[in-house]
């Protein structure tokens, strides 16, 4: 289920993506492991406190009057996203990170038993990272009532089992590293995200 978000339209939400130099153009090794030739770095919007600010606000706009307790991100990209959002509805906002390759609560964070709980990202392509937040939180015994991110690049593909908002859809090519034509030309591959990549990849 999509819920759909009124307060800055797509072609607002891209503008403020580009005026920030956040779609990259290249040959990026994702997250998942594919290729692809463009990259959304959603930290160079970020970076601004005022767009910050706006597009948090636009994405609470979609969860608003749920009742929503705290918004949780995964580190690093959600952590700003969180902050924002959790300002615009005025809840807490905390973040997951991962111990061991495992996503976990730290630094005294905590979830209560029954909490209504929005996860949100900067950026989804499988929605992996998102998936282990929901577990966490469903370990608490607190409840996720909807995801909202800033870029779905999921092309439709990610469901969480709740409401999905995001401000922007973007379909960006990917590739399988063995079927990459920008590996056939012999042009190198950079990880521009903050996870470390497995050897292989």
């Amino acid at each position: 289920m999509t819920v759909s978000n009124k307060s800055l339209s797509p072609e607002e939400v891209l503008n403020i993506f580009k005026e920030s130099e956040a779609l990259l153009e290249g040959h990026f090794r994702l997250t998942s492991g594919r290729h692809s030739r463009q990259y959304m770095q959603c930290a160079k919007v970020l970076q601004y406190p005022h767009h910050a600010a706006r597009l948090g606000e636009a994405l609470a706009e979609s969860f608003r009057g749920q009742g929503i307790d705290l918004v949780i991100g995964p580190a690093m990209g959600g952590i700003l996203v969180a902050h924002e959002v959790g300002k615009a509805l005025g809840t807490k906002a905390i973040f997951t990170e991962r111990e061991n390759g495992e996503m976990k609560l730290r630094r005294g964070f905590e979830l209560q038993p029954g909490q209504k709980v929005l996860v949100v990202e900067d950026v989804i392509t499988t929605g992996g990272s998102v998936r282990e937040v929901i577990e966490v939180v469903k370990a608490y015994g607190a409840e996720p009532v909807g995801v909202g991110v800033l870029v779905n690049r999921s092309g439709g593909k990610a469901d969480f089992g709740v409401p999905l908002a995001s401000l922007l859809e973007i379909e960006i090519e990917s590739f399988d590293p063995e079927s990459c034509p920008l590996c056939a030309q012999g042009i190198p591959a950079v990880k521009p995200g903050s996870r470390a990549v497995p050897a292989g990849e």
